[in-house]
């Protein structure tokens, strides 16, 4: 849906979170510290970054200060990481129901932008996360390429193409994407992922 010269980003965000929380269903306890695309993460740490980044998003959503939330979960047990996604989940979508929340102020780290545009940044963060989640898993379930290409347009516009990485743009550079490359792989290259390897 387009609303007065944005694109909605509830819908989308909707979608990538039902794909998020099947693929943190599927986690197994023994995956849990396993090595991702993100260095300083293991899977472990990686669920704690979802959470954490779901929860400080939920709190910009209900108007409270998302800059106070860590961007960590902590106290989770290794069992707990799906019902405290769900938890999460449902609340930031209720959060965000209000259309005035798409034109309203708000502050993430990057600043103070209209809701619209601090949703659409947490779709590239919770998709391009759920690539990494997907990576170190081996991929068990063909990820939805829509949010990707939502998540990718997003990228495009608010990352250049050089870039240090610091608090305010927390990926890498951009790596090429391969010839042919999927819109999963193409977001992974943009945000400066490099895949694992699996010799």
């Amino acid at each position: 849906m387009t609303t007065t010269g944005f694109i909605d980003p509830r819908p989308v965000y909707t979608r990538a979170t039902e794909q998020a929380a099947a693929l943190i269903e599927a986690v197994r306890p023994e995956q849990l510290g396993g090595p991702t695309p993100c260095a300083e993460f293991d899977v472990r740490t990686l669920l704690s970054h979802i959470v954490g980044g779901t929860r400080r998003i939920a709190v910009v959503g209900e108007g409270g200060d998302g800059l106070a939330v860590h961007p960590f979960a902590e106290g989770v047990e290794d069992d707990g990481w799906a019902a405290a996604y769900e938890d999460v989940r449902v609340r930031v979508l209720k959060a965000w129901e209000a259309d005035e929340r798409m034109t309203s102020p708000v502050r993430v780290p990057w600043g103070e932008v209209p809701g619209h545009a601090a949703l659409s940044g947490y779709v590239m963060e919770l998709v391009t996360h759920t690539w990494d989640l997907a990576e170190a898993l081996g991929h068990p379930a063909e990820l939805d390429p829509e949010p990707a290409e939502f998540a990718l347009a997003t990228a495009r516009r608010v990352l250049p193409d050089s870039r240090p990485r610091d608090a305010q743009t927390p990926f890498d550079a951009r790596r090429e994407a391969s010839e042919g490359a999927g819109v999963y792989e193409r977001l992974a290259a943009w945000t400066g992922r490099v895949p694992l390897s699996r010799g």
